[in-house]
């Protein structure tokens, strides 16, 4: 009977995380074909700024920052959850024996958890992104300098996949938690054990994150790379050479952006 019930709630688990991914990815579709056709701000220097970063007609600046963050979440579900959840299948496997009922709440817990890292970045990522664009549209100096300064954080990005602290970082997003103990089954550790995931994901994921950040955080072409390049380093089997292979990529590009910010390409 435990093995059955073990069983049902694998599959229960599986079929929640598919419907969770295609609800998410649907609304972060809609969201964008939404920012999109409201089209952008044309600025010195000939980039546009995204709408993501201004407030409708009639919105406050707290609801537009409760529409981004709501945003936010649902789009990095969206994003991570294909390499999420192979890690929460691994701690579901690391997890003493316990009832389905009681090991699905402890994985949501997880998730949880995990999710919150996410939540506090997208706080903070909103209210600097506002004050940026607010200096640009005063600044056309600094305006005229946005497309070699996106260069320059894609080349950051990029060499920032080659280093160590990238590939500690990403051995812990692949290892199994507790690298073959049993962990407690009780919600303190779910909810650590989240927290932890989260963290690491973020630092191993920060330079692609930024990527996604400054080359438009509403471009699906964007987010569909990105999410590719996280998935792929985490589950491949020669998942650092996936990572430098993307980092190498990405130096390419943010050299060649800012080759054609000046003028040469």
């Amino acid at each position: 009977m435990a093995v059955v019930a073990r069983m049902s709630s694998d599959r229960a688990f599986l079929g929640v995380a598919a419907l969770l991914f295609a609800a998410s990815a649907a609304a972060t579709i809609v969201w964008c074909a939404s920012m999109s056709a409201m089209g952008g701000m044309p600025m010195p220097g000939g980039w546009t700024m995204s709408m993501a970063w201004m407030r409708m007609p009639g919105q406050t600046w707290p609801g537009a920052a409760a529409s981004f963050l709501g945003m936010w979440v649902v789009m990095m579900v969206a994003m991570m959850l294909p390499s999420l959840v192979p890690m929460l299948w691994r701690y579901r496997q690391s997890v003493g024996r316990t009832g389905g009922t009681r090991l699905g709440r402890l994985t949501a817990l997880v998730a949880v958890g995990y999710y919150c890292v996410w939540t506090v970045l997208g706080m903070a990522a909103y209210p600097l992104g506002v004050a940026l664009a607010a200096v640009e549209m005063q600044q056309p100096a600094l305006a005229r300098a946005v497309p070699t300064a996106v260069g320059v954080v894609v080349l950051i990005a990029g060499a920032l996949q080659f280093t160590a602290w990238k590939t500690r970082h990403l051995a812990c997003c692949r290892e199994a938690p507790g690298r073959g103990r049993t962990l407690p089954a009780d919600a303190r550790t779910a909810w650590r054990h989240g927290l932890l995931l989260g963290l690491h994901c973020s630092y191993c994921c920060a330079g692609l994150t930024a990527i996604l950040v400054v080359i438009g955080v509403m471009d699906l072409r964007a987010m569909a790379v990105v999410t590719a390049a996280i998935t792929v380093e985490r589950l491949a089997p020669a998942g650092e050479r996936v990572a430098r292979a993307t980092g190498a990529v990405a130096v390419g590009a943010g050299l060649f952006l800012i080759a054609r910010a000046a003028g040469l390409g």
